[in-house]
């Protein structure tokens, strides 16, 4: 049984998606929020398996909760939910640890077909996103400094770890890793296959 919490702002939105899902046999809501440190109560007391979460949220914004989720509750799924078709939002919630993300104005079937997608462990992006952009390399970011998790990950590549295992270690997707890898690549002026791992190594990036 899927555990299904809501975060979003418009409680309208929250009703339409109670209503597309109320006769799903295999999907339970188990709770509803309008800011995001509601929705961090929720998953403290109601223990979803998966959050819907807006990103532009008051109090609390969708990017830092699911940073928290995600941190204490590893296991949990985040698909962000927004208007904002932006690559720093995309790229912010990937890097808090969202396994996927959805466009407000996709149909709700689709919705539906994200949350089921990201429960079975896959990543999900809506299809009007242009994932090729996650390619790039932020322009807030300064060259050679990587966030912490591209470390976590540089650490786990030094091992010989594969994408999959990398992906399984830290609960996140494998498209979530590659596309770390081809931005750590990239800010760190590197080209060709081997040489992230001959980088990581050179570095000792090891636990």
């Amino acid at each position: 049984m899927i555990r299904l919490a809501i975060a979003e702002d418009h409680q309208s939105l929250i009703d339409g998606i109670n209503l597309l899902l109320e006769y799903e046999d295999d999907i339970s809501i188990v709770g509803t929020a309008n800011d995001g440190e509601a929705l961090l109560e929720i998953v403290e007391k109601k223990w979803p398996n998966i959050v819907l979460t807006d990103i532009r949220m008051p109090k609390l914004d969708g990017i830092e909760a699911t940073r928290q989720i995600k941190k204490k509750h590893p296991n949990i799924k985040v698909l962000a939910f927004t208007m904002f078709d932006q690559t720093d939002a995309v790229q912010q919630m990937l890097e808090a640890g969202a396994d996927g993300y959805i466009l407000k104005n996709s149909s709700l079937q689709e919705v539906h077909k994200a949350i089921i997608a990201v429960h079975k462990g896959d990543t999900y992006f809506d299809a009007n996103i242009n994932t090729n952009v996650l390619n790039e390399t932020p322009s807030n970011k300064t060259k050679g400094v990587l966030t912490k998790r591209q470390i976590e990950i540089l650490e786990l590549i030094a091992q010989g770890k594969t994408s999959r295992e990398i992906a399984d270690i830290l609960f996140i997707g494998v498209h979530t890793v590659d596309t770390h890898r081809k931005n750590m690549a990239r800010i760190l002026g590197l080209q060709g296959k081997g040489e992230l791992l001959r980088y990581a190594l050179d570095k000792k990036y090891k636990f």
